[in-house]
């Protein structure tokens, strides 16, 4: 009897064999369509931000510098040097006290220079150089990271987060680095009368000092999705002395109002969903444009042009509390995560059919390891197709049509070389694509480590 249900299988194990074959490949075909499907929740397409030469959106100033060793001179000669037109300042007692007994001389030089007007770097004496505020000293470049630390540098042109920062770089030291910012008070009635009347009477307000032009609103509408948004516009403010803060007290005489703050090149945003928008918003841009905006002199034009631009592709990205499309449930995608372990089970019982059907035939077995090899490489093959992109889909698809050769070499009792050859090219394709993808589980090498291995 035993021999009789032996005799059966075998007589029925072509139909079983390929009709395991077909379930594998229904099952692969299944979830690779499946992760062509996306849903498209982006609400428009952002305006296109228009590319600018180098030197003619008026970021170059005309401050002129003496010669490098002019300025080497004096450098020797004081322990700060500052070149006519700069601008930065910083708290100098706690500068003084990050220094502790090191020798540092600084040197600081106007923003906007030309690439011809930058010969301060060449000013090899200067422990630390400042051009506008970008810091700069030995191998390093201190930055900011911080938005209490850009609103100091852009508001008030305070440095001392930036140098305290440079100096424990250069000193090897751990000196604390006092809160940035500065003092803030609130504004007085005239001043804050000044700039509500001139808000009510044609949305905008510029201090004379600033000269920023009627923005657009176009560019208003592109950025907020209203045309009412508002603008102030006030020059940067001295370090030592308390500025007025405008940003609560308009806020609160203009509580349903989109409202753009700039003080200086900072900028800030008071209004509907300022508490998951504002500091996305201020991250992204000044993470960005903070090397350009400390370095260069742009005109406040320019500046909140960048930023409004800015505001546009995080408002198209979805924000501003916009609900999703409904999507309804996919049985597809329900079921994905059972594809992959289908297509693995289908192609083992597939090969070890394969296997039990050819070898006898052929009087020779394939070696051992082969069928498993394969099996693993193509359950491999199935998770990771969800995670390529444009970049990787070539490696992909030799991947699977090698994997695919290596199956009929099995199946035709091919020799174990060419077997062998084939997953080896099949390998190093799913190699790339693992990288590729940047998770090192899917990574061939550590994938077959694993029970399917």
């Amino acid at each position: 009897m035993l021999e009789a249900i032996r005799t059966r299988v075998r007589r029925h194990s072509g139909v079983v064999r390929w009709t395991l074959l077909g379930i594998a490949a229904l099952s692969v075909t299944a979830f690779l369509v499946a992760q062509r499907q996306s849903a498209d929740v982006t609400y428009g397409q952002s305006p296109p931000t228009a590319t600018i030469a180098e030197g003619s959106a008026g970021e170059l100033s005309d401050a002129g510098l003496p010669s490098v060793e002019d300025m080497r001179a004096r450098v020797a000669a004081d322990p700060v040097v500052r070149v006519p037109g700069s601008v930065a300042t910083w708290d100098e007692q706690a500068v003084r006290a990050a220094m502790g007994t090191q020798q540092v001389r600084i040197i600081v030089a106007p923003p906007g220079l030309s690439k011809e007007q930058q010969q301060v770097r060449e000013v090899d004496n200067a422990t630390i150089r400042i051009m506008g505020t970008e810091v700069t000293g030995g191998p390093y470049q201190s930055s900011s990271s911080l938005l209490p630390e850009w609103r100091a540098q852009f508001a008030r042109n305070d440095v001392t987060a930036q140098l305290i920062g440079l100096i424990n770089g250069l000193n090897k030291t751990e000196v604390a680095t006092p809160p940035a910012g500065g003092l803030w008070r609130e504004p007085t009635a005239a001043e804050l009368s000044t700039v509500t009347d001139a808000l009510r009477a044609g949305g905008q307000y510029s201090d004379p000092a600033v000269g920023l032009p009627t923005v657009s609103p176009k560019r208003l509408t592109e950025a907020f999705g209203t045309a009412d948004a508002l603008v102030v516009a006030l020059p940067a403010q001295p370090r030592d002395t308390p500025a007025p803060d405008y940003g609560p007290a308009l806020a609160k005489a203009f509580p349903d109002k989109a409202l753009v703050l700039m003080v200086g090149d900072w900028i800030e945003y008071h209004g509907p969903h300022r508490a998951e928008f504002a500091d996305i918003a201020a991250s992204g841009f000044y993470a960005r444009f903070d090397e350009r905006l400390s370095t260069y002199a742009y005109p406040a034009e320019n500046v909140l042009g960048a930023y409004l631009g800015w505001v546009a592709d995080v408002r198209y990205s979805g924000l501003f509390d916009r609900p999703l499309p409904y999507r309804p449930v996919d049985p597809v995608r329900v079921a994905l995560p059972v594809l992959p372990w289908l297509f693995a089970a289908c192609v083992v019982g597939f090969l070890l059919l394969s296997a039990a059907r050819v070898g006898p035939a052929r009087g020779r077995a394939v070696a051992p390891g082969l069928p498993a090899r394969l099996a693993a490489l193509s359950s491999l093959a199935v998770e990771v197709s969800g995670l390529t992109g444009p970049a990787t889909d070539p490696d992909l698809t030799r991947a699977i049509t090698r994997l695919g050769a290596a199956r009929e070499a099995i199946g035709g009792g091919r020799p174990d070389s060419q077997i062998r050859g084939l997953l080896d090219d099949a390998e190093r394709d799913l190699d790339r694509v693992g990288r590729a993808v940047g998770v090192r589980g899917y990574r061939p090498a550590e994938y077959l480590r694993g029970p399917l291995a």
